[in-house]
């Protein structure tokens, strides 16, 4: 035994009180350089079992022994030689190991002293000596003896620059796991650094640093310290790397804990202050908590209000920000979020709703139907966004009511007319004075379900500021594929509005921002005929106002023809809407005789009708042009409907120049300009003098002055009403067109053909021109709206002409 060994040895003979109090032994290494001992090993060694410890070749550890039979073994060996074999089995919960439960490489050892322990174990301190292979076992009885190989560990030599480096890189990474590990002693960082054996430090390291005994046992089992150094050193750094971890996850933890307990203590000191300055927020604040409980809505909501409730709970009552904090936790609380209203998915029900409420509209009551039974068989769908348009009156808006019954949803409504501000529809930040949400917000709000009918009413009157567009503000909310995450400026957080069902309303098409077009279904809704409006007058508008003037039925009655009579004599539009008034009118006559009890006659009569209405005020809508030459009458589209349109023209002794009257937009002025261009083109084919267009001037005109007009569609008329003025040809009794004209001659189509149409039957024209390319819109039209017409379609000028004027007279 070396000096040093026996230094080392009588350090050890501590260990029994070194044990008693609690302290981890830290296995020591010999020698002082790379030399290995040389070592006469039996062929025959008694076979120590270890549950979980590997001895390592050169390594001095204390090993406790406390099966009988280990305990023989330990005396017996010590009584001859001092050598065995210590070997790890591989399952530490077997008691009674055999052969097969060893592993085949082991270690020879020599016992350096035997300690007896209070609890009547052994402690048994053994000195590696060189690594060895498990052969056959002679005996099991009274303990395991087994032949054995040596195995001689080689050395690299001292100039293998990559042994050197492993070394180095292995002495480095286990004093980083000793410094970052809470459960490694501190003292093996100086044995680490006072060990200058690069054999002993590795078998040091496997021995001492904590490792699983299957790491330790490949380490043994490595051939040569080369290949245990690459083992050991990438052992070592996935070890260091799971400490790191495990550490910063522990520390992660902790920061939580510890920000969690410093909030709630200064929760605590609030409330306590709070409580001595008598104020009575907590019980509000309380209320709030307990309705949140209460709520089904996301989760992220839920996290948000808890976090803005703790940001309450931190303000003192008095400041200004308290009650804005306030407001918006009611407005989170107040909206319905996950609450929906169950639809009604009966379609019979559903149409017999629809048309109890709105006479005509199939198109659109047709539309309402498939989306019901898309829901119905597929049990979820993205709400459609509708778009409504035609003239007012027609029931746009009111149909969104009927449509919200039909559902079973709740119904809102927002009026878009004349709105200029963006925060109108997104919401103010909440960083402003007297913000609040948007109106699709505070709607959804007022409605408490998150799948009302909301109509967007007058979608084409939106205009445009300094404080943003809101047409496109309402792309989001009106796109399908966008509105699930829709953001409000004030909520601060998305709001899923995909379960809306929005419809939107408009007169005029081309004023709607054209993306925002884009994003919704239009549905046109023409306006009514004479019959339809009759209907609708008798069984919606009279019983509507009977109702809304406390009048019962049999104590006003109208009759068909003087619901006519109203109609032609009072009323000029599309819609009902004037018609409504004027039987409201003839309702609060009624109710004043009744109030007064005159004596009255239930059906109001022709005469008494004009007595509470007046003259009328259309007495003939019809032209008076029939046999006048220059005069043609044209078909027009406004935004109350379609309407005749008179065209003038008159050749006045000039230089040929052509002047427009009539408050013409910039598109009829060039209208007029192209048919008087292509006149003069074909002035011979037509019959017409050169010489006129040198010697007169002609004026058109367009009556009535006061009113703006625009558009190309009176280019055919135009055309006719020139040709009629420099041929002298009259213009065929009653007649009308509509169409665009190209300096080519040909005819190209026009909108708002409906409207036009029934502007035609009002004035009791009988014959309609209309451009061959909008023969398939007369094909959509109802044949009762285009009864008693006669529809000729042109594709030229000259087919206008053939058709409108009568022949020229013979001189």
């Amino acid at each position: 035994m070396s000096k040093r060994d026996k230094i080392e040895l009588k350090e050890l003979e501590s260990l029994p009180e070194a044990l008693d109090g609690n302290h981890r032994v830290i296995p020591i290494v010999t020698g002082e350089d790379d030399t290995v001992e040389e070592v006469a090993v039996p062929e025959i060694l008694p076979v120590l079992t270890l549950r979980s410890s590997v001895l390592f070749p050169g390594a001095i550890t204390p090993v406790t022994v406390g099966r009988s039979r280990s305990m023989t073994l330990v005396r017996d060996t010590n009584a001859r030689n001092g050598m065995l074999a210590a070997v790890l089995q591989r399952d530490g919960d077997v008691e009674e190991p055999k052969a097969e439960d060893m592993y085949r490489i082991g270690t020879a050892a020599r016992i350096m002293k035997i300690l007896e322990m209070p609890n009547g174990n052994l402690t048994v301190i053994l000195n590696g000596l060189e690594k060895v292979e498990i052969g056959e076992y002679v005996s099991s009885d009274p303990y395991l003896q087994a032949k054995v190989t040596p195995l001689k560990d080689s050395t690299p030599d001292e100039k293998n620059v990559e042994f050197n480096a492993l070394v180095d890189s292995i002495r480095d990474v286990a004093l980083n796991i000793i410094n970052i590990s809470p459960n490694m002693p501190k003292e093996a960082i100086f044995a680490i650094k006072n060990i200058d054996s690069r054999r002993g430090i590795i078998n040091f390291i496997c021995t001492n640093l904590e490792l699983s005994d299957e790491d330790r046992q490949s380490l043994l089992e490595a051939p040569g310290l080369l290949a245990r150094a690459r083992k050991l050193l990438e052992i070592l750094i996935r070890d260091q790397q799971l400490i790191e971890l495990k550490n910063e996850i522990q520390e992660k933890v902790k920061q939580e804990i510890d920000k969690q307990q410093r909030d709630y203590y200064l929760q605590q000191q609030m409330r306590t202050i709070q409580d001595e300055l008598g104020d009575g927020a907590d019980a509000e604040l309380d209320e709030m908590r307990e309705k949140a409980k209460q709520k089904n809505w996301p989760k992220e909501v839920a996290e948000l209000f808890e976090k803005e409730l703790q940001k309450l709970e931190r303000l003192n009552p008095a400041v200004a920000e308290y009650s804005v904090q306030v407001t918006y936790l009611q407005l989170l609380l107040e909206l319905p979020w996950n609450d929906c209203t169950k639809d009604n998915l009966d379609l019979k029900q559903a149409r017999e709703q629809l048309d109890h409420d709105h006479f005509g509209l199939e198109e659109v009551k047709e539309r309402l139907l498939e989306h019901l039974a898309v829901i119905k068989l597929k049990g979820d769908l993205k709400s459609p966004i509708l778009c409504l348009y035609g003239p007012p009156g027609v029931g746009k808006t009111s149909l969104g009511k009927s449509v919200a019954a039909a559902l079973g949803r709740k119904f809102g409504r927002i009026a878009l007319g004349g709105l200029h501000d963006e925060a109108e529809i997104r919401g103010h930040r909440r960083t402003y004075i007297g913000a609040m949400p948007g109106r699709i917000v505070q709607t959804i709000k007022r409605c408490g379900s998150s799948n009302p009918v909301i109509i967007l009413d007058e979608v084409d009157k939106i205009s445009v500021s300094n404080h943003g567009d809101p047409s496109s503000a309402l792309l989001e909310v009106l796109d399908p594929e966008q509105n699930t995450t829709f953001h409000d400026n004030y909520l601060d957080t998305e709001y899923d509005l995909s379960k809306v069902l929005f419809i939107a309303t408009a007169n005029n098409v081309g004023n709607i921002n054209p993306a925002l077009r884009d994003r919704m279904e239009m549905i046109n809704i023409p306006g009514y005929i004479l019959e339809d409006k009759i209907q609708i007058a008798l069984h919606h508008l009279l019983s509507k106002q009977r109702e809304a003037h406390g009048i019962k039925e049999q104590e006003l009655i109208l009759t068909p023809q003087i619901v006519e009579q109203i109609i032609a004599g009072y009323t000029r539009e599309s819609g009902v809407r004037s018609l409504d008034k004027h039987i409201a009118k003839l309702a609060r006559s009624r109710a004043k005789q009744i109030a007064s009890e005159e004596a009255f006659a239930p059906e109001l009569g022709a005469k008494e009708v004009e007595k509470i209405l007046g003259k009328p005020k259309f007495l003939n809508e019809e032209y008076e042009v029939g046999g006048i030459v220059g005069v043609v009458t044209g078909l027009a589209w406004t935004e109350v409907g379609g309407d005749i349109l008179y065209i003038e023209s008159v050749l006045t002794p000039g230089k040929g120049r052509l002047s427009l009257t009539g408050n013409l937009g910039d598109v009829m002025k060039e209208s007029a300009t192209i048919a008087f261009e292509w006149v003069k083109a074909h002035c011979t084919e037509l019959g017409i003098d050169p010489e006129k267009f040198e010697k007169y001037d002609l004026n058109i005109h367009v009556p009535e002055g006061a009113i703006p007009k625009d558009g190309p569609s009176a280019g055919i008329t135009m055309v006719t009403s020139i040709v009629s003025t420099y041929t002298g040809r009259k213009v065929r009794d009653r007649i009308a067109m509509t169409g665009e004209t190209t300096l080519r001659g040909r005819v190209t189509p026009v909108g708002g053909i409906k409207e036009k149409i029934l502007a035609a039957k009002r004035a009791g024209i009988t014959t309609l021109l209309l451009p061959e390319e909008n023969r398939k819109d007369i094909e959509e039209i109802k044949p009762d709206y285009i009864r008693g017409l006669t529809f000729h379609y042109v594709r030229t000028n000259d087919d206008v002409l053939q058709l409108a004027l009568e022949p020229q007279a013979q001189q």
